[in-house]
């Protein structure tokens, strides 16, 4: 069979590929050979396309882990103001921003710092009328998990004088009574968003209704705009966290006219309230795509964050004594849904941030082997920001994946140190984002962005896991090396969305999903610019060619 696509003259490096590796052929989406570039160059045809690689590097394509397309997608057409600190530079950021987008529709900013005003003064509603007071605006947090409205905001959203919007979220009152702008969590957060043309479809919450063709449409294209910058950054396979029926059909809709440039699979996102019985609902949302969409996953939220205080801990909160938080979902309630998911053959991937969700969703899935006894289940943790030290060996006899993002420790990814450090707790810091001591356990690890609330690029995630710093002198140093970066983003990716027979190596019979890299990927321990996407190739096809 001839080949369709050959690339040759390349460096791979021996953990993908038999050492001597050059060049790669591919028909008919999968990879056909590997070999030099002389014995591969004979699988061309009339028709083959030959690709010189210039000796830049070829990789597996990018598996990221971790991500929100469909709000991602959203975030494009937002102000992104994750470099932004000050007054007056916010300030002038969101006039020009708004002098660009003019009308009366709310504007959003978004991965916004909670010192973006100062270590001193969390953003409220009085600061964000000082920038525009007569047209609706809302920053979200850099975790999104946080926002902040100013007045005209929540009194169109109805909640400037408070609302109650359900356990562990909340809209903050001042003390004059009324909303001083921050809302904290989902629920507090999706009044706001109502506001937007979106309605809150791209949002955690969103759970169906009727919606016009030309808003599907509109949807549709944010989410190929979304998997058109995942090509860009040599993304192949996007593991989406967050899920419904409704996003179910675009995507099948967008798979099927074969124009999503990544493959996706997505979960089902329930709550507390939808209870085991719940579950049922992921029968909505229809037969998988082969090879391009895939379900069989529900997604839960044990807590929050530690920014807003609502991660749950497993002793108090430092300057919070006697307060660990609540769980989002109580203990009997998680399990009972682990152990029905569990039954019905799902994965579970549980949100869990402080080291008392930790605990709770270990105990979940540890309820569900035994209800219905051990099997491949791969149950997944997402994120474990803190997690206790006795709890770090419970995670490999369950079969348990950590799913983890780079980007997300504080003082890594432009991210500041407080306030999130100091209300962690120091105590909590040596097991902190702790990548190499799950990694030194055997556990699989996985590695994402959680974009958009952090940078999406791999090669970026990549850099801050090679430079980031220990908090402290007598802290562990949690880096791993980079050849163990790009296996969690690769083929520990593929595992633990249970396509490790297709995908994350170089092999014959496996998907060809590539990725060429221009510059040096050891670089990255020096310099985020240090290397950078050339090409990216999903299933035979170039979804991105940015070579010069």
């Amino acid at each position: 069979m001839p080949a369709d696509l050959i690339i040759v003259n390349a460096r791979v490096r021996a953990i993908f590929a038999p050492a001597g590796t050059t060049a790669i052929a591919v028909a008919e989406g999968r990879i056909l050979a590997l070999g030099t570039d002389e014995t591969i160059r004979a699988h061309a045809g009339t028709t083959t396309h030959v690709i010189d690689a210039g000796g830049r590097e070829l990789l597996p394509g990018f598996v990221e882990s971790h991500l929100h397309l469909f709000m991602g997608g959203a975030t494009l057409t937002m102000l992104n103001l994750g470099p932004t600190f000050g007054f007056e530079a916010t300030r002038d950021a969101l006039l020009g921003f708004a002098a660009a987008n003019p009308g009366d529709d709310i504007l959003f900013g978004y991965a916004v710092n909670y010192v973006i005003f100062g270590e001193n003064h969390r953003p409220d509603r009085h600061l964000l009328d000082a920038i525009i007071a007569d047209r609706p605006l809302c920053l979200l947090s850099t975790d999104l998990h946080c926002a902040w409205a100013n007045t005209r905001a929540l009194e169109l959203a109805g909640i400037l004088q408070g609302a109650d919007v359900g356990p562990g979220a909340e809209v903050v009152m001042g003390d004059d009574g009324f909303a001083n702008g921050e809302l904290r969590e989902f629920a507090a957060m999706n009044r706001v968003q109502m506001l937007s043309r979106l309605k809150g479809r791209d949002g955690l919450h969103y759970e169906g209704g009727k919606v016009s063709e030309e808003d599907r449409t509109h949807d549709k294209r944010l989410i190929r705009r979304a998997g058109d910058y995942c090509a860009q950054n040599g993304i192949a396979s996007a593991v989406n966290m967050d899920g419904n029926a409704y996003q179910a059909g675009l995507l099948r809709d967008l798979a099927l006219a074969g124009e999503m440039p990544v493959r996706v699979s997505l979960p089902l996102r329930l709550e507390q309230r939808h209870g085991p019985q719940g579950i049922a609902q992921i029968d909505d949302f229809g037969p998988d795509v082969p090879g391009w969409l895939r379900f069989g996953r529900i997604k839960l939220f044990m807590d929050g964050v530690y920014d807003t205080w609502t991660a749950l801990t497993v002793s108090d909160y430092p300057d919070r004594p006697g307060f660990c938080s609540e769980p989002l979902i109580a203990p009997d309630i998680f399990n009972a849904m682990c152990i029905e998911a569990d039954r019905r053959g799902l994965q579970v991937a549980t949100h869990a941030v402080g080291d008392g969700a930790v605990r709770a969703t270990i105990d979940g899935y540890e309820a569900a082997r035994t209800a219905n006894g051990a099997r491949d289940a791969r149950h997944r943790i997402e994120h474990i920001d803190t997690i206790a030290p006795e709890d770090l060996d419970r995670l490999k006899p369950l079969g348990i994946v950590a799913s983890m993002q780079p980007v997300h420790p504080p003082g890594s990814a432009g991210l500041p140190l407080e306030p999130t450090t100091t209300i962690m707790g120091r105590d909590r810091w040596p097991t902190a984002f702790p990548w190499r001591m799950i990694r030194d356990r055997g556990v699989p690890l996985a590695f994402g962005t959680d974009w958009p609330v952090s940078p999406l690029s791999p090669l970026y995630a990549i850099h801050c896991a090679q430079t980031r710093k220990p908090w402290a002198t007598d802290i562990p140093d949690q880096r791993i090396s980079l050849d163990e970066c790009l296996l969690a983003y690769t083929a520990g990716g593929a595992y633990a969305d249970f396509a490790e027979d297709s995908r994350g190596q170089l092999k014959p019979g496996f998907d060809a999903d590539l990725v060429l890299i221009d510059g040096a990927l050891e670089g990255l321990a020096e310099a985020e610019d240090a290397a950078r996407v050339a090409l990216t190739v999903c299933g035979g096809r170039i979804t991105h060619d940015g070579r010069s």
